[in-house]
């Protein structure tokens, strides 16, 4: 078949790899201007950070096998066993140079389009009938559409099928952060990752002692409530709050450069009890993944799209 993946996340390039393995012809579109999604990483000055996922857990046997050939390619490590002076003993992975360049290996050899927003999708002979806001268009035999629900929905309101209600009220938290490049190390005790400290911060990431950065820089992730209660604030305003606040965990270095970041769609409130959701009455076959229905995390990205590619799998 000829699939058309919406969304260069990983779930639509972990769904668009298996698709490719399994015979079928995979495009996949993506707004942005490069793969990843919230799998995003970002240089500041001479340094470089992860600003969307900081890192990973492994909790199933299938993300296992997924995780096990990445650390033998050399793409992820295990940065540490829980963010405290003693730990928890369970594993948390970060990617090397940063989760982009993770992303970026899963979708080498794929035929992606960044750069492509998908307007409206209509239903063809057959096929999908995928509308680009160049005023392209791109046929499918199959549909895979990954991205961020509000955002599938909207996609998905001129093709004439109907998304479950507990699907198009999805919502998500939101998160502000700052990227922060520094003159020395920072003050962010072993092993370089901070859950929940206060108030503000959700997330704060050395990105150093993470071997994304060869250069001093933190990642700093407000909390759901302190992004939501500020979200409408001047940029400037809030980036110079955040920061504010970040000084006890800077230490003695002193402030390079900084670079805000919004995510509006950054974790799902509510999850999908399945792993997808397949729909087969219409033009063709639709498939709706992410990690809104495995999980809302790198691991349940992946699973949800190992599971719409499983759906679309067997060549016709």
């Amino acid at each position: 078949m000829d699939v058309v993946v919406v969304g260069a996340g990983l779930s639509g390039l972990i769904a668009a790899r298996n698709l490719t393995r399994t015979g079928h012809r995979v495009t996949v579109l993506d707004k942005g201007r490069a793969v990843g999604g919230r799998m995003a990483t970002r240089r500041v000055g001479d340094a470089r950070l992860d600003h969307g996922a900081q890192f990973f857990t492994v909790r199933t046997p299938e993300f296992a096998d997924e995780v096990a050939a990445w650390i033998e390619l050399g793409l992820v490590h295990e940065w540490c066993r829980g963010f405290g002076p003693e730990g928890d003993g369970y594993p948390r992975y970060a990617a090397r140079n940063g989760m982009t360049a993770l992303a970026k290996h899963l979708a080498d050899g794929l035929e992606v389009r960044c750069n492509s927003l998908v307007f409206a999708v209509r239903p063809g002979d057959g096929c999908w009938d995928v509308g680009l806001d160049d005023a392209t268009s791109v046929r499918a035999d199959a549909l895979v559409v990954t991205c961020p629900l509000p955002q599938a929905f909207s996609v998905l309101v001129s093709s004439g099928v109907e998304l479950p209600k507990d699907l198009r009220e999805t919502e998500y938290d939101r998160t502000l952060s700052i990227l922060v490049a520094l003159d020395r190390p920072s003050a962010i005790p072993f092993p370089g990752g901070v859950q929940n400290p206060d108030d503000v911060f959700g997330f704060i990431a050395d990105n150093v002692s993470k071997g994304v950065s060869e250069q001093p820089a933190v990642t700093f992730h407000a909390n759901a409530a302190w992004s939501e209660a500020h979200w409408d604030d001047d940029p400037a305003v809030s980036t110079a709050a955040l920061l504010e606040r970040a000084q006890p965990w800077l230490g003695s270095a002193q402030v390079l450069e900084v670079s805000p970041k919004r995510w509006r769609f950054a974790t799902p409130r509510t999850i999908w009890p399945e792993r997808c959701w397949v729909h087969l009455d219409g033009a063709a076959p639709l498939v709706v993944a992410g990690d809104a229905f495995a999980g809302p995390r790198v691991e349940g990205a992946v699973l949800s799209g190992l599971a719409a590619a499983a759906s679309l799998a067997s060549p016709v």
